[in-house]
Parts: C-alpha cells; sequence; structure tokens
C-alpha cells in the first residue's frame, strides 16, 4: 500500500510513523516500531569494531566508540570524534535518518511517497543547509525539512485542533523549544515570532532530580556495598528514575527501587516532592514559552492554545504552570513522545497530496482547560521521488557550501548486517 513517512530525530530518541494512501485519502499515521517493538529508538551511533556503524545503546560502551550529542550540533565546524575518526554532525545525522528509511522501506515493502523529517524551529537556513545535502549524499534526495513545532501542530490538528493560531512547547529528553504557529491558507501551518529553546533542559533532567534524591537518601546503603557494588546498583538508576517519573503522571505516590547486594531497596517519592524538585526546571521553560509569544507582541486572547510535544509534557505540573501563565487551553496527546514524528507524516501526505487554498478559519474563543540495536545495512534503497511539485513549504534551498571532507571510515558504505 502506498504510504508517506515522518521522521522525528530527537536529542534523547528517534521516532518515525508512516500514514498510508487509501483510495484519495490517507489513514491517520501510526508509529513505527524501530526498536523490539517500540516505536522510540535512542539517537544513538556506535562504531563496531568491524568498522560498521550501528544504532542503538551498545552493549558496552567505553566512551569513545559512541555518539549521542551529534544532533544538536549539527552546523558546527568542529566534527565529532568516533573510534578516533572524525564524523560531521550532519552526516551522523543523516545516516541515522537513512537507517530509519531502510527500516520502514523493509517494513512496508516499497519506498515511501514522500519523506518529512523534522528539525528545530530555531535553525537558520545554514543548519538546513548542511543537514539536506548531507541527505542528498545518502540517496535521499527528495526529504522534505520543517519546524519541529510545525510537525507537532500538523499532529494536534489532526486529532482536532481546530484552532488558527499557537504556541508549540516541546520538551525533548535533553532539549526544550518553543514557538508560534499559525494556519496558512492551505491549511497547513507555519512558525512566526522568534523561537526560543535551550539544549540544556529537558526530561532527563527530571529523571536526574529523581535520581539525585534516591542517591542522598541511600546513601549509607550505597557506601555499605563498596565501589563495585554501589556501581552496579546504581547502573540502572536512571532508567528506573524514567519509570517513576512516569507512573507519577497518574498515581500520587511511586518507590525508586534499587537492587542491593542484600536485596532490594526502595526510596517512596510522592509526587508532591518530586514537583518540588522539578519545579525551577519547569518553571524556565514556561518563561521560554512566554518568550516566544511576547516575541510577536502577542497576548493570551490571541492564542487558540497551547500545543505539547515530548513523553514528559504528561507531568500534571508541566501542563500546571503554563495554564497559570497562559490561560487557554493546552493540548497534550497521549502519546505525546510521538506527536512530532506523527505530525511529520500527516505533513508527507500534504507534500503528496496538497489540500487547495482555503480561506482562514474564523476563530472561536475557546474554553479553557486544565490542562537495541541495529546495524545500518550495506545497501542503499532506491531513491525516493515526489510524484509532482510540493506545496509551498519552507523552502529548502542548497547553497554552494564547502562541506568537511567525509571521514576515512567511508560511513556510508562501511557497513554490518541487520541487527
Amino acid at each position: 500500500m502506498p504510504y508517506v513517512l515522518g521522521i522525528d530525530i530527537g536529542s534523547s530518541n528517534t521516532a518515525a510513523a508512516v500514514a498510508r494512501r487509501r483510495g484519495a485519502t490517507w489513514t491517520r499515521p501510526e508509529a513505527v516500531p524501530l526498536s523490539a517493538g517500540s516505536p522510540l529508538m535512542p539517537s544513538v551511533l556506535c562504531l563496531a569494531e568491524d568498522g560498521s556503524l550501528r544504532v542503538g545503546e551498545p552493549a558496552t560502551d567505553d566512551g569513545s566508540r559512541t555518539t549521542r550529542d551529534f544532533v544538536h550540533r549539527i552546523g558546527d565546524d568542529v566534527p565529532v570524534l568516533l573510534g578516533g575518526e572524525p564524523c560531521a554532525p550532519q552526516t551522523l545525522t543523516a545516516e541515522l535518518a537513512a537507517w530509519v528509511v531502510e527500516r520502514v522501506h523493509a517494513l512496508e515493502g516499497g519506498a515511501a511517497e514522500a519523506i518529512v523529517l523534522s528539525h528545530p524551529a530555531g535553525w537558520r537556513p545554514y543548519r538546513r543547509e548542511v543537514l539536506h545535502r548531507a541527505l542528498s549524499d545518502l540517496g535521499l534526495r527528495h526529504v522534505t525539512l520543517l519546524p519541529r513545532t510545525v510537525t507537532v501542530a500538523e499532529s494536534h490538528a489532526a486529532r482536532g485542533f481546530a484552532g488558527s493560531t499557537a504556541v508549540v512547547y516541546a520538551l525533548g529528553g535533553n532539549s526544550f523549544e518553543a514557538a508560534l504557529v499559525r494556519r496558512t491558507p492551505r491549511g497547513t501551518y507555519e512558525t512566526f515570532g522568534t523561537p526560543q529553546g535551550l539544549d540544556s533542559i529537558g526530561g532527563a533532567d527530571f529523571d536526574e532530580a529523581l535520581a539525585e534524591h534516591a542517591r542522598t537518601v541511600l546513601a549509607r546503603e550505597l557506601a555499605a556495598t563498596g565501589r563495585r557494588g554501589a556501581q552496579a546498583a546504581l547502573r540502572g538508576l536512571r532508567a528506573e528514575c524514567d519509570r517513576v517519573k512516569r507512573v507519577l503522571t497518574v498515581d500520587l505516590t511511586a518507590d525508586v527501587v534499587l537492587t542491593l547486594p542484600n536485596g532490594p531497596a526502595r526510596v517512596p517519592v510522592t509526587r508532591a516532592q518530586f514537583e518540588a524538585m522539578i519545579r525551577p526546571t519547569v518553571q524556565a521553560t514556561v518563561d521560554l514559552l512566554l518568550r516566544a509569544v511576547r516575541s510577536a507582541d502577542l497576548t493570551a486572547a490571541q492564542l487558540d492554545g497551547v500545543l505539547l510535544a515530548g513523553g514528559s509534557t504528561r507531568v500534571p505540573l508541566v501542563t500546571e504552570l503554563i495554564g497559570a501563565a497562559l490561560p487557554v487551553p493546552v493540548e497534550v496527546e497521549p502519546d505525546a513522545q510521538l506527536t512530532a514524528a506523527t505530525g511529520a507524516a500527516m505533513a508527507a501526505c500534504q507534500v503528496v497530496s496538497p489540500r487547495p487554498r482555503q480561506p482562514a478559519p474564523a476563530r472561536v474563543p475557546a474554553p479553557v482547560s486544565g490542562a537495541g540495536r541495529a546495524t545500518i545495512p550495506a545497501q542503499r534503497r532506491p531513491q525516493h521521488t515526489v510524484p509532482g511539485d510540493p506545496p509551498p513549504r519552507p523552502p529548502v534551498r542548497l547553497l554552494p557550501l564547502e562541506l568537511p571532507k567525509p571521514s576515512r571510515l567511508a560511513l556510508a558504505r562501511a557497513r554490518g548486517r541487520e541487527g
């Protein structure tokens, strides 16, 4: 069945979604299982001993052959060192995108009719140019790049959000961005105003706050186990704190559980305690959200809503502080960590089947509400072509840039088998 593909490569995880053509319409986007049945794959690349580049967390990690910080460095002249080899961050990001494209190609039995890849709203043209060139170098010459805030708005619109002007709040694992979006005459969205963002704030800070609390409470017990025992006990602490964070979005109490040599140790945490730990971080993101609104001289009365994306936006304190700062509806989807990817798939539908121009909908005031690893295969698939002319989207112009020379590792060719 013909399909289109949306990809969101975040600072922590990568997600993808497909929408399939059914007659003259498209199905609702569905998440693609990228890692052992999970729709999320860690945005991690590892250079194996045989020279192949692998996606996902490695079984063992000495730190020199694994990189997790390449996405936000796209356009940086300083390369990422991977196994001692200099690699351009945009090349690594393109490799990850190409792996997703090939995995979906294998699952769907054919190439996508269109591909949309999200990127931070604050990117200037240069960063889009170098990523587009890196994608083209790997055979992905017809990928549409759209701001993540736009794809988030597209996802919310597909679920029923009918507003014409909104502000997007996207909280990733290690990054945050906020930007205003508005509906165009074609019914799609575009950004305006000045996007705001930070690469040093994200949901991982919530996990670390819980982890620090657990380490403090269990300091004596950990010290009694010795250095090796403490290291073993703490190895899975961040993953455990991520689980507890998700539990506290629906429950009022949860236990952080660590396995010590003499048995499991539990650290009870209430939602109120957790919210006190993360309140300064959440407030910092809300301040940036307000700054994005002020950049276009808008008031809350001119907004139809706040659109959320990112798994940690399910934390009740997030919607509480946003609602207190902006008395407009706050929208968050059930699978908030997939919002940007599903919205990218919705945008890809418009690349193939553009909507006709239509008058902007009249604003109707809304009531205020509460808120594994895998190996990149050796052979590339056929090029993905887009039939017809794309609709008016933020243009991706290719400038005559002098890009860094590719690594002698030849990452686009030295591949291992599919993991």
